[in-house]
């Protein structure tokens, strides 16, 4: 394993992303929609039914959203890279693969996290208050398995195509659905049977969950079994995404 290579193709993700302003600004814009619309629109509501605060809910699964879209959708970055030549570049120097494969996901998985905590600081405007400072090293912890999971799920994708409007498409089917049936929205408790099996299948599930518990006390699963998940599902999507990695044709 080559830890320099790994280190510049990381290094160039984060530098891409703060050269670029306007999509740091342009994703901030759907987070901050959900926050408003669902936050204030369905507070007086959630609050009437005894759940409380809503927001305070709300905000863990709007966090993981927007970690959730910004992972996925790096997966863009290697059919752009392909599509101009850059990808050739890196696959014919006399490095491994999954070396290659490392950096991107690396770098991606930061530039989701990095946004995720800017969502984070964002929900304080919104009214949102956190129960245990300690715990923020938990939630973290949550946020960054998240990144990674969907990170190289969305590098797996991209290694298997090289359309960028079929990987969008394809994107659009899985990610919308993962986050409205992840509990994000919704408490999991009294749910149909169907719909508690589909939710239970969803990874963001977990990862909703284990943010939730540990900035608001609130889990469904228990902490434990969240990250037990999330950690086993990263690196075999980590494995899945190096393998089919390896069959890219240049």
């Amino acid at each position: 394993m080559d830890f320099s290579t790994i280190y510049i193709l990381w290094k160039r993700q984060l530098i891409k992303y703060f050269r670029s302003r306007s999509r740091i600004v342009g994703s901030l814009g759907q987070p901050i929609l959900f926050l408003v619309a669902f936050g204030f629109g369905f507070g007086g509501v959630y609050q009437r039914a005894g759940g409380g605060s809503y927001m305070e809910f709300l905000a863990p699964g709007i966090i993981l959203m927007s970690v959730l879209f910004t992972a996925v959708f790096s997966g863009i970055d290697l059919i752009w890279d392909r599509q101009f030549g850059f990808l050739k570049e890196t696959m014919v120097a006399p490095v491994p693969r999954l070396s290659i494969m490392l950096g991107k996901t690396l770098g991606g998985a930061t530039v989701a996290v990095i946004q995720g905590l800017i969502v984070f600081l964002l929900t304080f405007l919104f009214g949102f208050h956190i129960a245990s400072a300690p715990l923020l090293l938990v939630a973290f912890f949550a946020v960054v398995l998240v990144a990674i999971l969907f990170t190289s799920l969305g590098v797996a994708i991209a290694s298997t195509l090289e359309d960028m409007q079929g990987f969008q498409l394809i994107m659009n089917f899985l990610v919308m659905p993962t986050v409205f049936l992840s509990g994000a929205f919704f408490p999991l408790q009294g749910l149909p049977t169907l719909m508690e099996y589909v939710v239970k299948i969803d990874p963001l599930t977990y990862g909703v969950d284990a943010v939730r518990g540990a900035l608001i006390g609130i889990s469904s699963f228990g902490m434990a079994l969240d990250f037990a998940i999330l950690i086993g599902l990263s690196v075999a999507m980590l494995a899945i995404g190096s393998y089919l990695f390896e069959k890219v044709q240049i």
